[in-house]
């Protein structure tokens, strides 16, 4: 069975080039591919952030299993009593996931594995879920099969794979009601976010890779 992780870490001051640099020279989420415990790792920075997308293989692996080269890089995340560097980010939306191994192998040559974060209003976040939540469960319509986004504060992190696979998800939906809107535009998703500061611009904007890796590209 597939689990799929994403986290979220911070970058000491002025060490994010190191960090990346880092990242990119380690062979270690590779191997773990190659060693058949992971089918998808990728890693992405935006600002201080760096931020791991990686689907485990009837395994959970640690966020250190796949990018230890870049700890000594790292601040430890406040609010806990045993030092961390890494904050689970929770799943908020996603239109498929996996039924088993099988079903989540790309069928087709994937072009651009991208990475892209948003802003909601605090005051918005509930309803950013209950909207989401709703769609997804109550499978109202389809949408890109690998597509996630989690969340961590009021931060949105979200994955997604091009050319884009729509189908429909083979999991049923956990809801038998009827609450998301039939025009999808009624629930003013423009209301949710937290403009740019630099443009103005609403919704997602995406960051920079350092590494994207599938298990097909090694056999």
């Amino acid at each position: 069975m597939i689990t799929r992780m994403i986290y979220r870490a911070e970058w000491q001051d002025g060490q994010v080039s190191t960090g990346v640099r880092a990242l990119e020279q380690s062979e270690q989420a590779k191997q773990r591919i190659m060693q058949g415990e992971l089918m998808t790792a990728a890693a992405y920075v935006w600002q201080n952030s760096l931020f791991l997308y990686y689907e485990c293989l009837d395994c959970e692996l640690r966020p250190d299993d796949i990018a230890s080269a870049a700890v000594p890089y790292l601040k430890d995340w406040p609010g806990h009593s045993d030092p961390r560097k890494w904050i689970r980010m929770i799943d908020v939306f996603h239109f498929n996931e996996p039924a088993n191994n099988e079903h989540w192998l790309r069928k087709e040559r994937v072009e651009r594995r991208v990475g892209r974060v948003a802003h909601l209003k605090p005051e918005m976040i509930s309803s950013y879920i209950y909207y989401h939540y709703q769609l997804q469960e109550e499978r109202s319509f389809t949408g890109d099969k690998y597509e996630i986004i989690a969340m961590h504060e009021n931060l949105l992190f979200g994955y997604q794979e091009f050319p884009k696979v729509i189908e429909n998800p083979v999991v049923p939906g956990r809801l038998k009601t009827k609450g998301t809107p039939e025009n999808w535009q009624d629930s003013r998703m423009d209301l949710h976010f937290q403009p740019w500061e630099e443009d103005g611009y609403l919704y997602f904007k995406p960051i920079e890779p350092i590494f994207a890796y599938y298990m097909g590209d090694f056999s």
